[in-house]
Formats: C-alpha cells, sequence, structure tokens
C-alpha cells in the first residue's frame, strides 16, 4: 500500500502543470468509475438478496396452500405422497429445496433422500405459531434465504410446515450476467476520460509552453514585477470600456486615481483626448499626445474580436515618454545629417587630378548645404604644382559659388593681398580656422577693405568661417564660408564641419598639386628627350604630331618617334612605345631613343637593331633587379623602318609594335604584313624583316597605340577606322596628319598618341648614277673619267679632283683587297654620297702610315677630303661611303 501511495506521489510531481492536470484527471475518472461499479455490484447484491427473500417466502406460502397438501399429511405415510410433488415445485420454481414437515420440524420432503426423517435446522416456532418466518442462513453452498410457511387446515389449525430456500447467489445470477457490460462500459467511460484528459493537457501543456508549477508561480510573479516596473505605460479595456489591468507607469503618466482599475474609462479622471482615444477603441500608432509638459507617444491595439462577433473588443494600450527621446532624436538627426554631408563630400570632391577643378567641386558642394557662399583662394604657385611659401598672403580666387551672382564679394581669378588681421590671412598663417560669427560687429576683418566690407554686411552676409587647405604639414590656401539667407550664425559645430570637408578637399587639393608638378616635370622630361625639329633629308616629306596623355587619367607616357638620316641619302623612321606612364617611362623612353640612334650610326639593318635593342632592354631590367628596389620589368614596342630612295625599297622590322598602313598614290590603303616580333626585353626570339617597295607619291603611317585603341573603342575598331580615314584624307602629310587626328583622337586621351606620315621621294636618274667595275687595275682611269663627266653635267665640276682622288682610293682598295662584285654609286643629295660596294665583309681601317710605309695612307687622305666616311655591312658584302658637302 506504501509502495502505491508512493508511486502515485511520484506521478502527481510531474514537472509540468499539464502533466499533472492529466494524471489528476485520469485519477478522478478512475475513482469515479471504481465507484459506479462498486456501487453497482452492492446494488445487485441487494437486489439479489430480496429477490431470494421474496421468492422463498412466495414458494413457501404458494405449496403451503397447494391443493392436496392437507390430504397428504394426514396420509399415514407423508413422504411417499409429498416427496415427487416438493421437487417438481422446487425445479419449477428455481429454488434450492421446497421441504415440507410437521408441526415438531420432522421433514417429509428433502432434495437429498436421506434427509428425510430429521429434524429441520432453523426457526420453525412462529411458522407453527402460524406465522410465515424468513431467517439468512449460511451454509455449504454460501448464504441462502429460507422462509417457512404454515399449512393451515379448515378450522385455521397448523397441521405441517413448508419451508423453501434459495441461494443469495442463485437469486444474483441475473445481476452477475451483466457484471461483463458493466465492464466493459466502465472501461469505454475510463477511456474517454483519459482521451479527454489528455487533449485538455495538450492544450494547456501548449498555453503553458510546458512550464511546471513553480515556474508558473515565478512567471507571473515576474510578469507582475515586470508590469509594474517597466518605463512604459500598460492599460487593458475590456469590451465594455472599462479598465481592467492598469501598471503603475500609466498611472503616473495619465495620473489615475487609485481606484482606477475596475472603473469605466469615461468615468476616470485623465486626459481627455486619451479618455477618447481608450473609449473609441480605434487603432494607434504612436500618436504623440501632450499631457502638461510631457510628450506621450500611444498605441492601442485591440486583443481579438468582441465575443459576440459585432461591437466593441477589447483594447490594449501602451503609453511611452518621449519626451527626451525627442530631443536627443532632434541632435541625433543633425549629427547623422553632418555625417551623410561629410560622407557625400568624400564621394563629389576630388573626382579629378585638378587643382581648379577640386577647389571649384569643394564650392559647388557646400553651396546651399552649409553655406550660402564659398570661396576657395590659393597661391599661384600651388596652381603650378609647387608649395607656397609660409609667409606669402598673395592668393589668387580659384573657385567662387553661391546662391546669388550679384554679390560684394571678390570674383574668381582675381589676385588678392589679404592684410595680415584678415580672417583668411590668420588662418594661412596659423594653419587654424577661424570664425566671424558676427560680421556686423567689424572686429578687424574689415580692415582688409574697409568700403567692401559694409557693402557685405548690407547685402546681408553676417557670419563667416575661414579654414585653412591644410595636408601633410603644407598650407596650400583658404576656404571661406559665408552665411547670408539662413539667419542663425555659424556657431562651433560648424566650425567642426567646415573643418571636416576642408581636410577632405585639402587631401585631394594636395594630390592634384603634386600631381600637377609630377606630370609637369615628366611633360618636360619627355619634351626633352623627344626631336624637337626634323632633321633636313630629301628622301621623305614627313609630319608628325605627338599628344601626351592627359593629367588625371593616364600621364605621360613612353610613346616616341625619330627621323634619322642615314648614309646613301637613306632616311630611318622610328616609332616606339614604353609601358606605364610617368617619369620612369619617359625616362626609359630616353634611354630606349638614345640607344636606337647609337645603332644606327652602325648603320644595321632593322631586324639586327631590334635584337640589340633587345639585348640593352634585357640588361636594364637586369640592372634594376640588383640595385634592391622592386623589380619593374620594361616592356617596350618598337618599330625600325629604313627607306632608301633610291631603289625606293623600304626594309621594316617591328618588335610587338602595330604594324605601318602603306597610302599608295592612288589612295589605296594598305596594311602590307609586317612580321610580328616580340616586345622588347623577353629575349632570344628572333626579328624578321620585311622589304617594301613603295612608288613615288606613297604615304608610310606609323602609329602607336594611343591612336586607335580607347577604353570605348577595341583595337580592331581604330584600326578600321584609320583605313577608312587615310583612304578620304589625299592631300599633304600635314593634312593627312590632322585628319587622322580629327577622326581617331579622343576627346581626353588616356595615353600618348604618336603619330607620323612620311611621303616618298625618289632620286632619279639625274640624280644617281651607278656603274659596274671589273676586278681591273686598269678600270679605276675609267671610273675617275666617269665621275669627272657625271659632276660636270650635275654642275659640279668644282668638286671633280677631290671626287676623283676618293673613288681612286676605294675601288683600287675594293680591287685589291675585297671581291667582286665591285659597284660604284654617285648620290647628289644634300651632300655628294660616293658609294664604293665590293663582295668582301671585311673592312678598312684607318691608320697613320710611318715615313718608311709604302701604303695605308689611302683612307688618311679620303677621310681628309671627305666630311663624313663610313661602312655599311649588306647581304652580299660592305658599302665604304662617303659625304662632300655641297653648296646650297
Amino acid at each position: 500500500m506504501a509502495g502505491l501511495f508512493g508511486r502515485l506521489r511520484s506521478v502527481m510531481s510531474a514537472r509540468t502543470v499539464a502533466s499533472q492536470v492529466f494524471v489528476l484527471q485520469v485519477t478522478v475518472a478512475l475513482l469515479l468509475v471504481a465507484a459506479a461499479v462498486a456501487a453497482l455490484l452492492l446494488q445487485a447484491r441487494s437486489d439479489g438478496e430480496r429477490e431470494a427473500r421474496n421468492r422463498s417466502v412466495a414458494v413457501a406460502q404458494t405449496y403451503a396452500t397447494a391443493p392436496g397438501i392437507r390430504e397428504a399429511l394426514r396420509d399415514p405415510d407423508p413422504s411417499a405422497a409429498l416427496q415427487r410433488k416438493a421437487e417438481a415445485a422446487r425445479k419449477t420454481s428455481g429454488v434450492d429445496f421446497v421441504v415440507v414437515m410437521a408441526t415438531d420440524g420432522t421433514r417429509y420432503t428433502h432434495p437429498d433422500p436421506d434427509e428425510i426423517g430429521k429434524k429441520y435446522i432453523g426457526t420453525i416456532a412462529p411458522a407453527v405459531a402460524g406465522g410465515t418466518v424468513t431467517e439468512t442462513v449460511t451454509g455449504t453452498l454460501g448464504p441462502s434465504i429460507r422462509s417457512v410457511a404454515p399449512v393451515l387446515d379448515a378450522n385455521g389449525e397448523v397441521i405441517g410446515l413448508v419451508a423453501a430456500g434459495i441461494t443469495v447467489e442463485r437469486a444474483g445470477g441475473a445481476a452477475q450476467d451483466q457484471l461483463p457490460v458493466l465492464l466493459g462500459a466502465a472501461a469505454f467511460a475510463l477511456v474517454v476520460a483519459t482521451s479527454g484528459a489528455a487533449l485538455i493537457s495538450r492544450r494547456l501543456r501548449h498555453q503553458t509552453h510546458g512550464l511546471g508549477p513553480t515556474e508558473m508561480t515565478r512567471m507571473y510573479e515576474h510578469h507582475d514585477a515586470v508590469l509594474h516596473a517597466v518605463r512604459e505605460g500598460v492599460l487593458i479595456v475590456d469590451e465594455d470600456r472599462r479598465l481592467v489591468l492598469v501598471n503603475d507607469e500609466a498611472r503616473r503618466l495619465l495620473a489615475l486615481p487609485p481606484d482606477a482599475q475596475g472603473r469605466p474609462v469615461c468615468d476616470i479622471a485623465m486626459d481627455p483626448e486619451i479618455a477618447r482615444l481608450l473609449e473609441s477603441g480605434r487603432p494607434a500608432s504612436d500618436e504623440v499626445h501632450a499631457i502638461g509638459h510631457q510628450l506621450v507617444a500611444v498605441n492601442q491595439r485591440a486583443m481579438g474580436p468582441p465575443p459576440d462577433g459585432s461591437g466593441p473588443c477589447g483594447t490594449v494600450a501602451t503609453l511611452r515618454d518621449t519626451t527626451e527621446l525627442r530631443a536627443l532624436s532632434g541632435r541625433a538627426d543633425i549629427a547623422q545629417g553632418r555625417l551623410r554631408l561629410v560622407y557625400d563630400a568624400g564621394m563629389r570632391i576630388g573626382t579629378t587630378l585638378d587643382v581648379v577643378r577640386t577647389s571649384q567641386e569643394l564650392a559647388d558642394f557646400a553651396v546651399p548645404r552649409f553655406a550660402d557662399y564659398v570661396t576657395v583662394d590659393l597661391p599661384d604657385l600651388v596652381l603650378s604644382g609647387d608649395e607656397p611659401a609660409e609667409t606669402s598672403t598673395d592668393m589668387r580666387r580659384i573657385a567662387f559659388t553661391g546662391v546669388r551672382h550679384d554679390t560684394p564679394l571678390y570674383p574668381s581669378g582675381r589676385l588678392i593681398h589679404f592684410v595680415s588681421t584678415t580672417p583668411q590671412a590668420v588662418a594661412y598663417a596659423r594653419g587654424k580656422t577661424v570664425l566671424e560669427a558676427d560680421l556686423a560687429a567689424f572686429s578687424g576683418w574689415q580692415e582688409q577693405e574697409p568700403a567692401r566690407a559694409r557693402r557685405l554686411v548690407g547685402y546681408g552676409i553676417h557670419s563667416m568661417i575661414a579654414a585653412p587647405l591644410r595636408a601633410r604639414g603644407v598650407t596650400m590656401g583658404v576656404a571661406t564660408f559665408w552665411r547670408s539667407q539662413r539667419p542663425e550664425p555659424f556657431d562651433d559645430d560648424d566650425v567642426s564641419l567646415a573643418e571636416e570637408l576642408v581636410a577632405r578637399a585639402a587631401v585631394n587639393i594636395d594630390n592634384a598639386r603634386r600631381y600637377t608638378r609630377e606630370h609637369s616635370m615628366a611633360v618636360a622630361l619627355q619634351r626633352s628627350l623627344l626631336p624637337r625639329v626634323l632633321p633636313e633629308q630629301t628622301a621623305l616629306d614627313v609630319a608628325y604630331h605627338y599628344l601626351p596623355a592627359q593629367a588625371g587619367l593616364g600621364g605621360v607616357g613612353g610613346d616616341w618617334f625619330d627621323v634619322i638620316p642615314l648614309p646613301g641619302a637613306r632616311v630611318a623612321l622610328v616609332v616606339g612605345d614604353v609601358v606605364g606612364h610617368g617619369l620612369h617611362a619617359a625616362a626609359t623612353m630616353g634611354r630606349l631613343r638614345t640607344a636606337v640612334h647609337n645603332f644606327s650610326t652602325l648603320d644595321l639593318p632593322p631586324d639586327e637593331l631590334l635584337w640589340h635593342m633587345d639585348e640593352l632592354v634585357s640588361r636594364i631590367d637586369q640592372d634594376e633587379d640588383t640595385d634592391g628596389s622592386v623589380t619593374t620589368l620594361t616592356g617596350a614596342t618598337c618599330l625600325y623602318a629604313i627607306y632608301d630612295p633610291t631603289s625606293r625599297v623600304c626594309t621594316v622590322a617591328r618588335a610587338g609594335h602595330l604594324e605601318p598602313v602603306i597610302v599608295h598614290p592612288d589612295g589605296e590603303v594598305e596594311f602590307p604584313g609586317v612580321p610580328a616580333g616580340p616586345p622588347l626585353g623577353l629575349g632570344g626570339l628572333p626579328f624578321e624583316s620585311s622589304e617594301l617597295h613603295l612608288s613615288e607619291g606613297s604615304s608610310l603611317v606609323l602609329y602607336t597605340d594611343g591612336l586607335v585603341e580607347d577604353r570605348h573603342r577595341d583595337i580592331d575598331e581604330g584600326l578600321d577606322l584609320l583605313r577608312r580615314t587615310l583612304a578620304r584624307a589625299g592631300g599633304s602629310p600635314e593634312e593627312t596628319c590632322s585628319a587622322v587626328l580629327d577622326a581617331l583622337l579622343p576627346e581626353r586621351p588616356r595615353d600618348d598618341v604618336a603619330l607620323v606620315v612620311a611621303r616618298t621621294r625618289v632620286l632619279d636618274g639625274n640624280r644617281a648614277v651607278t656603274w659596274d667595275v671589273p676586278a681591273d687595275p686598269s678600270e679605276v682611269a675609267r671610273v675617275r673619267a666617269e665621275a669627272a663627266r657625271t659632276l660636270e653635267e650635275w654642275g659640279l665640276a668644282e668638286e671633280a679632283f677631290t671626287t676623283e682622288l676618293i673613288l681612286s682610293e676605294l675601288v683600287t682598295n675594293a680591287i685589291r683587297h675585297a671581291g667582286e662584285p665591285i659597284t660604284v654609286r654617285l648620290i647628289r643629295d644634300r651632300s655628294l654620297i660616293c658609294e664604293v660596294s665590293d663582295g668582301s665583309s671585311t673592312a678598312p681601317h684607318l691608320r697613320r702610315a710611318t715615313t718608311t710605309d709604302e701604303g695605308g695612307r689611302g683612307l688618311f687622305l679620303v677621310s681628309q677630303f671627305a666630311e663624313r666616311w663610313g661602312t655599311r655591312y649588306t647581304g652580299s658584302g660592305k658599302v665604304i661611303w662617303t659625304e662632300q658637302p655641297l653648296a646650297w
């Protein structure tokens, strides 16, 4: 029993309220069902006893009055007459026994014949007296009910007794038959009760979130504590507009009386607007109401639909004191606005690396967001990229923006000498912002120009901030903010904002200043390295154009071009491009241009010259690699072409550069397909030359990629546009150059642009003659005679002696020391050129012969009579050439 109660206590101590309710409901249902079943069983037992009593009495009395019973008792052998009838009556009536006995209790009948003749066990005295007696006896068959009735004769005397008995179990057999049905109904009732308890428990578990009694109690305690401690008023109004809940904060905000809770809203003394809102029950979101000196934000929401589906429903209202919050939010809005202004300034100021443009962006941005007028004054040295003098107060107004243009302020472009007492001069000298909150006080700022100062105040300008443009320890100028239309003057917070704006602008102006200086230096360096005038020559009519990249976009690059006269009236055309921009690219370009000039003096073929240039660039990279600085590979491209006006052959080789364009005399434009070698500096890769035969009047167009390539146009489109432009250009090289630039040059080039247009000329037979010379010493005299006759025809008879001497020495050396074929060529150009070619690759050397030497004086004489002389190698040998000056 103790264990049962222990298990019950364990079950009842379940953690959650829902579990305890479930167990309790199931227990109650079980007890109720058990009690009902027990009551039914007790009722059935009582009914069985009553049925047994009634049946036994009825059987005893009925048999005692049955016909023939009195006659049988007077018979000498009553047992023989009554035994069979008594058993028949017992079976018919369903009792356990029917016994007929004498008045002394001797049995005449009995279900067990052995009991006949024995005394009846039980009470018979009342029956002998003429009454009926009933008693309960517990025998071997269990509890039984026995009744004894008298047998009366005609005179009413008792002549015998009849006893009938039946067990209670036999009488209650019907109730026992109904017991399974009763238990089934009880079980069904228990299942239904358990299911209902489970559903209720589940719903309760959902509503209580699985909390236990202690937790529920603690939660409601906390809820009540929070409800009254929170700094937000809470009111709950039911559908009858009665205030059912109010916390302490709501009482304080609305000044409610202590008995307000439970009363109708209309009967409570409170703010009328709040009362109407609570009475109406309408939704409200952050409605601000003035209650005394407080600003209260009210929110109201319905708790759900009304119980009957119509009319008002309960509402929940919250009240929040926003008096301090409004003040804080106002200051926060101001601070946020200023932060947004500073952020926008960083996005809008300094979009280019131009000092004037950046200064104007500062002025445009601050008007009218911060000031009504803004001026920016800088020394002239800053505009040129230099650092200004610390003591200088002469500044030029380079930016001005205002809400109106008819102000007495100095206009843009004016050079202003600021007096030392003015805010601008003080801010520039000290590097600190100066605030003049009340210009009408004339605290010294008017000494700059008193009359103009009075006009400014009369115009309505009432306050000013002068902030120095200072970055990286250098003060570059002053930005002045003026206010006129806004009535409030500048204050300390405005000074902080002005300093933020000016600090951002100052960094950008300093960057632009530094870039301007670097760009100017790079442009100066680049222009000093490029050809200023083209050399005099008669082989080509050349026009060119060079444009460095815009400052702030690409900057100065490393593009270059050259026109180099070569021996034999030939001309070399060069165009190249160093990758990158800035001083390094310009300096590298100068080194490469100088190298091309040096290699051209060796009169090398184009492919061989590019091979030497490739070696040079590789060595430059190696030198920069070993000096401890950051490794920067020198990427460069180059095109080198040699045009011979006597043969009209142009030999071209290119190293990663765009190929040239040929414009034929008939206007046809051709890309000749010159093999593209690798860019300079890769090393180890060969270059290949192409020979182009050009008609007289053909144009050779050389250019860099800055002309045809742009971020809005790919290189194929640029080349196609170049082809179309050249096809319709016509005219002189200058006109062709202008037409190409007008069609292809971007508005603001991001890369250097170099363009060279060279129209070919031809030295015909009137200006060049050639003789083949056999390897016979006697031919020297013939060559001298032919040369003298030719010079006389050209009107150069005065040069005949010198020319004969030079040719005699050169031809003699070729016959003696070289091999065939030997060729002599005279060219009348800006100088008289003599060329002797032979089949040997061995070049003669100039030396001073001693007095005892028989030879070795020929080249010495040649060098004395010729202005220049030299040797160049060909695929089949060499050419020794001389140049003699001619009078023009």
